[in-house]
């Protein structure tokens, strides 16, 4: 393949290569650190705000522990308990509760019999003894605890938690298939204090608690903390979720409507890796319809079981948008710096290359003939020198042309002279070409004579047998003096085209029948040279009347018979078959002789070759046959095996004119 390009071209494309190949690897590497120091600080901000909203979360139990602490740890309640003053400890609980904010507020006794609850005074006599906050504190110790609720449990402090807590599950994409449709049971913050009378004797057990349930107090609090009011695109930056098992029961993480979407839960990897395995999981994760930057943590009951997440999440669309504008400027200010580079490196090549420009239009002059151009060459480093080389050329090419135009001027002489010469060599080399060609005409003649005289010489051998026998049929003689005289005239004719051929005359056609002069050719080769065990079968098909000169198409089916017999010196078969193939007149001279060998198949038209050795022959029999088929247009095929036999098959179109 050709290559066009100038070298200013080839000089910028390398260049423009290695420039974009750095800019391009140097542009990923850069992208690529960039969008992972994004995504890392995103992820350490996120743990820090897991750490923050665990911290909110805490709080908020510590709040409600020090309300129950600071309220069973005064002297009122005791005294109250003491002088069994019930409508004046009612009172007082009912109040610390609204002004605290408590969801419930609920005393028992020293063994864990309820004497009061908050919201249904009388509702009491029920055993707290198992709850294993209540359990705690019957020993001595404060407690308190994230803890699940039943249902019943709620019921009896009041049916508007049990209300709340009631959370029929919302079709989730990513989460885990569960057999439950509904959560029945409560996630409340719970905390739980001995009452002590003056002499430190154990009166009772005051507890109290938030139900999480639809309460966003804490998830609020923690989202206008980390991430203030932020929106992006319509969308929350931040929020914040306080889940139940793994279902959302308080959470700023809005549904397709703009509802909060309690009642979805978390996707099965969280659900596996937080729930199931006790990690924290911070990474990418869907939440709802969107995919967050996230933090899951576990919550924990008293015992240490795992009953619900705490949740914080970044939107990951930000950060994502941030990462690609980075990403785009990047690639923004690397595509601008590679136009101004290539810009500068087109103007310095253009400087370089346009003393070779000069040079090849230098070089298109000389080529034409114009020797007087000259190359200005004003730098010392290697173009400069270059053209001063180039200079030097086209005076060394003045003198080489001057030194040529005088050697072209005695070699045309010299031409002149030997060209005389070889004119009167080839005029000698002519006359021997002529007397060479009537050599061999004249061996073609007496081959070809031969065998028409020969036949004539066997026909008088006949009348002579007869004659001397006494034999005197009048008709047999006539017939072989006919014969004789028919051989004779052939060898007249044949005499005749030879010299006509020679002389470039016209052959004698007429309209012939194939199969009749493939007769008269095997009569006279069967009388010139066949044995006593040579036996003929014919083959010969109806064939349409063929335009040709009868004497040449009977020296071709001799010439070919002749040599089968005499291939066949110890007699054999010969088989002589004619039909019609492909629109064609085929005419086939089979022998079951000596066959040739394949180192001999290219040669046997050529003339004077000849491999008969008990028959004398010049070798010009072939050679002639295949003349004349070429002559007709014609084609001859061989097929031979030797010990087995030969086939040649003459190929006539029947087009032939």
């Amino acid at each position: 393949m050709v290559n066009r390009l100038s070298l200013r071209t080839k000089l910028i494309a390398s260049f423009l290569f290695v420039v974009i190949a750095g800019g391009l690897l140097s542009s990923l590497i850069g992208t690529r650190l960039v969008g992972d120091t994004i995504v890392s600080q995103a992820r350490n901000k996120v743990k820090h705000d897991l750490n923050t909203a665990w911290l909110v979360y805490n709080h908020s139990l510590d709040r409600i522990r020090d309300v129950v602490q600071l309220t069973a740890a005064g002297r009122t309640l005791p005294q109250f308990m003491e002088s069994k003053r019930w409508k004046n400890l009612e009172e007082f609980l009912i109040r610390r509760r609204k002004d605290f904010g408590l969801d419930i507020l609920t005393l028992t006794d020293a063994r864990g019999k309820v004497l009061l609850r908050t919201h249904h005074p009388f509702h009491t006599g029920d055993d707290q003894g198992s709850d294993p906050i209540v359990q705690r504190v019957l020993k001595g110790e404060p407690a308190a605890s994230t803890v699940i609720v039943p249902r019943e449990e709620l019921q009896k402090e009041w049916n508007e938690l049990a209300e709340r807590a009631f959370t029929p599950f919302v079709p989730t994409p990513k989460a885990k298939e569960v057999p439950i449709s509904r959560e029945t049971s409560g996630m409340m913050l719970k905390a739980a204090c001995p009452v002590w009378n003056g002499n430190g004797r154990l009166l009772g057990v005051l507890y109290g608690g938030v139900l999480l349930n639809h309460d966003y107090q804490i998830v609020d609090k923690v989202r206008d903390l980390l991430y203030g009011e932020g929106r992006y695109k319509g969308r929350e930056t931040g929020t914040a979720t306080i889940f139940q098992g793994d279902l959302r029961i308080s959470t700023n993480v809005l549904d397709e409507k703009g509802h909060r979407a309690i009642g979805t839960r978390v996707s099965e990897e969280v659900y596996r890796a937080v729930l199931e395995r006790g990690e924290v999981w911070l990474d990418r994760a869907f939440v709802v319809h969107d995919w967050y930057l996230t933090g899951y943590r576990p919550i924990r009951d008293l015992t240490g079981k795992i009953v619900g997440i705490l949740y914080v999440g970044m939107l990951e669309a930000p950060y994502l948008d941030l990462r690609n504008k980075v990403v785009y400027s990047f690639f923004g200010i690397g595509v601008l710096g590679v136009v101004i580079v290539v810009l500068l490196y087109f103007f310095i090549t253009s400087r370089i290359t346009r003393p070779l420009r000069e040079m090849a239009a230098a070089t298109a002059k000389i080529a034409e003939g114009d020797l007087s151009v000259e190359v200005a060459g004003k730098s010392e480093d290697e173009i400069g020198r270059l053209a001063k080389s180039f200079n030097y050329m086209l005076v060394r090419l003045k003198q080489a042309r001057k030194e040529l135009e005088d050697y072209g001027r005695v070699l045309e002489e010299k031409v002149e002279e030997r060209t005389r010469e070889l004119t009167k060599m080839q005029n000698h080399l002519i006359q021997s070409e002529k007397m060479a060609s009537m050599g061999q005409l004249s061996a073609s003649i007496a081959h070809e004579v031969n065998n028409p005289l020969s036949g004539v010489l066997i026909y008088n051998q006949l009348i002579a047998k007869k004659i001397t026998r006494g034999d005197f049929d009048r008709e047999a003689i006539l017939d072989y003096l006919s014969k004789m005289q028919h051989e004779l005239s052939r060898s007249t004719k044949l005499i005749r085209s030879l010299l006509d051929f020679s002389v470039q005359s016209e052959p004698k056609i007429k309209e012939v029948n194939v199969n009749e002069v493939l007769n008269r050719a095997l009569e006279l080769g069967i009388h010139a040279g066949s044995k006593e065990n040579t036996r003929v079968e014919k083959d010969l098909h109806p064939l349409p009347t063929f335009m040709v000169d009868p004497d040449q198409l009977e020296q071709v089916f001799v010439n070919l018979i002749m040599n089968a017999l005499q291939a066949m010196p110890a007699g054999g078969t010969l088989i002589l078959r004619t039909y019609m193939e492909n629109r064609e007149v085929k005419i086939a001279v089979q022998d079951t002789g000596c066959g040739i060998s394949p180192e001999n198949m290219n040669k046997i038209f050529t003339p004077f070759f000849s491999t008969k050795k008990e028959v004398k022959g010049v070798g010009l029999g072939l050679s002639v046959v295949y003349g004349i088929i070429q002559g007709l247009k014609g084609r001859i095929e061989v097929e031979s095996k030797v010990g087995e036999g030969t086939t040649f098959t003459v190929c006539l179109p029947i087009t032939q004119e």
